[in-house]
């Protein structure tokens, strides 16, 4: 049966659960086939996902390789290397009152049928690589693309029933209605890449069958920048992590947090790491990309009133473009600084030193992920030990998301759970414990 047909989803679930209690996604063979069939289709049908990733948001076919397409490519490769190691049961220790002859041992199982909602930014990769962790646990899997990202939407329903297990795998596509629907059947896990406002709706419709579920959520992860750091080193990093996918990205730095000296030093550095990655007219750049659709686009033109314009600015809403922007002398309790940004605007805050700095950080809601850029062990030290992240990076934005053996996910209101590698396995698998003791 085509998954992409209009089938209700009671009937979606009731199809995959009944495939799932044959016991057919259980052995590690059926995994492995999944696994390397969704490679296969992202290699020899990878040039279509990039075409349709140009088509929603803008993404040069160099960037939509590199961030969708290859980065999931490696998940797999990643996963199919160790899978066999990381299924191995893992024995335990027995105490002496059980007997010399009672064994005991932990093993993964899957969990049953799950679900994956998929955002709209990086509409192919945080769909595909929670789907690699439901299928190397050997679960029956629904996936929701994001209808924001419609061409990549359909290009996944188009693409994934011909690499897959169809009578264990499922695509629904469709907006608020059914994803609503979706919600009101019994899963046993779901996962959700979102913001905070959904997050919530997911977990109180998880709550009514008592659904376990992972949150892959966002919020204001902060940059702070030394006065011991190299400006320009910092500037052209700040730069490439802040403005991917035209600042659509859950980990990139949201703002700066520095000093004003050093705030004065990074503007014209920041213009000139700009001007390298994009040219004197970033718009005639094939590699900066859009704004995903109008209202995200007049959210974020909303926002460049909340300080001066230090860099960029420029905007034309019918083609969906904004400048890869600086906001220098911004007010903490501007606009710009109340909400995710999720676009190509970049604040910097000054605060006198590093104490305020992390009074700052901890005064706030705890972010997906915190750069610090220092040369000093001792402040990169005082960071990890006093302050909440999902994710620390010294040096370099985003890079931890792109470790394999690193969990990826946030806490409070980022996130819970975490997935990528060994992790996504955890994920969408049970823990059992095993006892066994002989009947002699």
């Amino acid at each position: 049966m085509n998954p992409t047909t209009p089938e209700q989803p009671a009937d979606v679930v009731a199809r995959l659960r009944a495939t799932f209690r044959t016991g057919r996604t259980k052995p590690v063979a059926w995994r492995t086939e999944q696994l390397r069939g969704l490679r296969a289709m992202l290699t020899e049908k990878g040039s279509e996902l990039a075409e349709a990733l140009h088509a929603d948001l803008g993404k040069s076919a160099t960037e939509a390789r590199r961030t969708e397409i290859d980065f999931t490519v490696r998940e797999i490769d990643h996963t199919l290397d160790h899978l066999a190691d990381w299924l191995r049961p893992e024995p335990a220790p027995v105490p002496a009152h059980l007997g010399s002859d009672a064994t005991a041992w932990t093993q993964y199982d899957p969990l049953g049928v799950v679900l994956v909602i998929a955002p709209w930014n990086y509409p192919a990769q945080l769909l595909l690589a929670p789907l690699v962790g439901a299928l190397a646990a050997g679960n029956a899997v629904v996936v929701k693309p994001s209808e924001l990202a419609p061409a990549t939407s359909a290009a996944l329903a188009r693409l994934l029933p011909g690499c897959l297990d169809t009578d264990a795998f499922a695509v629904v596509e469709g907006g608020i209605p059914e994803t609503t629907a979706l919600l009101a059947e019994r899963f046993d896990h779901i996962f959700y890449t979102g913001n905070g406002a959904v997050g919530r709706i997911v977990l109180r419709a998880a709550a009514e069958h008592l659904t376990p579920v992972t949150l892959e959520l966002g919020g204001k992860s902060p940059a702070f920048v030394d006065s011991d750091a190299d400006v320009q080193v910092v500037a052209d990093r700040l730069a490439r992590g802040k403005f991917l996918n035209a600042g659509q990205t859950c980990v990139a730095p949201d703002y700066v947090l520095t000093d004003p000296e050093t705030a004065a030093a990074l503007e014209p550095a920041l213009a000139r790491a700009v001007e390298g990655l994009f040219g004197t007219e970033p718009k005639e750049s094939g590699e900066y990309g859009r704004i995903v659709n109008e209202r995200h686009f007049d959210r974020l033109s909303g926002l460049l009133g909340s300080g001066r314009v230090a860099v960029g600015g420029d905007t034309d809403r019918a083609a969906k473009y904004i400048a890869p922007t600086v906001l220098a002398d911004v007010d903490p309790s501007s606009p710009v600084m109340g909400e995710e940004i999720f676009g190509p605007i970049l604040p910097i805050v000054t605060v006198p030193g590093l104490d305020d700095a992390i009074g700052f950080i901890n005064d706030r809601d705890k972010p997906l992920a915190l750069y610090v850029f220092s040369e000093s062990e001792g402040t990169r030290d005082r960071i990890a030990a006093e302050t909440s992240s999902g994710g620390l990076g010294h040096g370099l934005p985003l890079a931890h998301l792109t470790v394999s053996d690193l969990p990826f996910g946030g806490v409070g209101e980022s996130g819970m759970g975490n997935y990528h590698g060994r992790y996504s396995l955890e994920t969408f698998s049970h823990r059992k414990a095993v006892l066994r003791k002989p009947l002699g």
